[in-house]
């Protein structure tokens, strides 16, 4: 399933209607929670949408995360492989190959990496919030060639998102910003064109993006 676009504007009803169709089409069809694997929206610059203007397109990737909490659903995450300047981003083979280690894994039991880091939690540390993840595979890793990471946002109690430090510690990130003294929240791709974001695990599958607020959106 590789859809969402037009639906972005509409992104907390998606929260329910795509869980909804998906077990619609189960409960018809009478194969009992077969496999279902969807693509997160690529990056695109549908708006200029980012955490200062609100990003619906960030919401609906939000809103197709959440819909992992289905059993036997997986998820290919794009963000490196779209083009903020068309919609039908023409690499579909290594959509592909992302989809198809999904069932490799779970259908196959190959045992293989088929998810790229998924956020798991975060403390705050002073000036600083520390990050944990999921599906780490062998190791975090920056894709630049210096080492540095982008696409991480940092916000105090104020609201208003900073572009943030990050910093690999094994599976963890550490997140701050010189602005920001008191932080409560980290934001990471939450904008339209994701293309920037460059959090990988050393097998090649890119971070999705996420959130640790929940604060009004679009």
């Amino acid at each position: 399933w590789y859809q969402g676009e037009s639906n972005a504007g509409r992104a907390y009803q998606y929260r329910k209607a795509f869980p909804l169709m998906i077990t619609d089409w189960r409960q018809h069809w009478k194969q009992g929670d077969f496999p279902f694997y969807f693509v997160q929206l690529a990056s695109f610059n549908s708006a200029n949408g980012n955490s200062k203007n609100g990003s619906t397109w960030g919401e609906l990737r939000e809103a197709q995360t959440m819909t992992l909490s289905l059993p036997n659903t997986g998820m290919a995450v794009t963000t490196d492989i779209g083009n903020p300047t068309d919609i039908h981003p023409r690499n579909k083979q290594d959509v592909g190959k992302r989809l198809a280690a999904i069932a490799l894994h779970d259908v196959y039991a190959k045992g293989n990496v088929y998810s790229g880091p998924m956020y798991q939690s975060m403390k705050v540390d002073g000036n600083k919030i520390i990050v944990s993840f999921t599906h780490t595979g062998s190791g975090l890793m920056a894709k630049d060639k210096y080492g540095y990471l982008k696409g991480f946002e940092i916000a105090g109690d104020d609201k208003q998102f900073h572009y943030a430090k990050a910093l690999i510690q094994g599976d963890k990130i550490i997140v701050f910003a010189d602005e920001v003294n008191n932080p409560v929240a980290v934001r990471f791709g939450w904008v339209d064109d994701a293309s920037e974001n460059n959090l990988f695990n050393k097998e090649g599958f890119p971070a999705s993006p996420f959130r640790t607020d929940t604060w009004k959106g679009i």
